[in-house]
């Protein structure tokens, strides 16, 4: 990443902001959008957001998203961790929820897949992405 470091500010000029909050936020959101894999993009948004947090604290200045991107990290890795213990818990019922997705040409066909894999699990087949 750049350097987005506030630049120090002279007497009677308001405080520059710290604006690694954001990219924070940012990969925090990203990490969002892709779970499982998007546990190492989660990952970076928690640093991100330390980090402007710390350079904001040191040049006394605000890091507008820094907390808000800890957040969405945390979020995203808790989704991350919950999907791929689901997927290793229930590998069996995954594979074979796949096997019948793949063979269901029909909206019938797919809801009997889906209701295979709740009576199965008891969860949703949201969770697996189907």
């Amino acid at each position: 990443m750049t350097d987005n470091s506030p630049e120090p500010r002279a007497e009677g000029q308001p405080p520059k902001v710290e604006r690694g909050g954001l990219w924070g936020l940012f990969l925090g959101l990203a990490g969002l959008l892709f779970p499982p894999y998007g546990v190492v993009l989660s990952v970076f948004g928690v640093i991100q957001g330390f980090r402007a947090r710390r350079a904001a604290r040191a040049h006394s200045s605000q890091a507008p998203g820094a907390l808000l991107s800890v957040a969405l990290g945390v979020v995203g890795i808790v989704v991350s961790a919950a999907m791929v213990s689901v997927l290793f818990v229930y590998q069996d019922q995954v594979t074979d929820f796949r096997d019948c997705s793949a063979r269901a040409h029909t909206v019938s066909t797919q809801k009997e897949c889906d209701s295979a894999w709740e009576s199965d699990t008891g969860l949703p087949p949201v969770i697996i992405g189907g």
